[in-house]
C-alpha cells in the first residue's frame, strides 16, 4: 500500500490540486468543414518527418550559428571557425550534418572550400526563427 510520501501518491494528489484547464473546449464541438479543409491541406508524413529532421539539425547551437553566418555571407571553414570561435574540426563536423540535410552547399576555389546556404528558404527560416525569439511581447 502506498503512503502519502510516495511519488505515485504525490502525482495523483497533484492532478487534483491543479486548476481546471482554461485552454480547452468546455464541450465537444467539431466543425466538419474546417476539419476537411485542414486534412486536405496537411503535408505527407514523409514531408513532416523531413522537416522535423531539419529542425533537429538546426536545433544544435553550433549548426544554427553556422546557418546564420552563412545567411549573411559565403564563408570558408577557416572563416567560420574564426567567426564562431571554435575549431575547424567542429565546423567541419557541423557542416557535414548541414550538408546531409541539403541545408548548405560548397564550391571549391583552388584549395579553399566556400560554403553557402543551399537556397534562400534556409536563410528565411533561420531569420524568421530569430525574429520570433527576439520580438518584444
Amino acid at each position: 500500500m502506498a503512503t502519502m510520501g510516495t511519488p505515485q501518491v504525490q502525482r495523483r494528489l497533484a492532478q487534483y490540486q491543479q486548476p481546471p484547464a482554461d485552454d480547452l473546449c468546455d464541450i465537444r464541438c467539431v466543425d466538419e468543414s474546417k476539419v476537411r479543409r485542414t486534412r486536405q491541406a496537411m503535408k505527407s508524413a514523409g514531408a513532416v518527418a523531413t522537416l522535423a529532421e531539419t529542425f533537429k539539425v538546426l536545433g544544435d547551437p553550433t549548426r544554427l550559428r553556422i546557418a546564420y553566418a552563412l545567411s549573411r555571407e559565403e564563408l570558408c571553414v577557416c572563416d567560420l571557425a574564426t567567426v564562431l570561435g571554435v575549431s575547424q574540426s567542429v565546423v567541419s563536423h557541423s557542416l557535414r550534418a548541414l550538408r546531409q540535410m541539403r541545408l548548405v552547399r560548397y564550391r571549391k576555389d583552388g584549395k579553399i572550400a566556400y560554403y553557402a546556404l543551399d537556397d534562400d528558404h534556409i536563410g528565411s527560416l533561420v531569420g524568421a526563427g530569430f525574429h520570433h525569439v527576439e520580438e518584444q511581447r
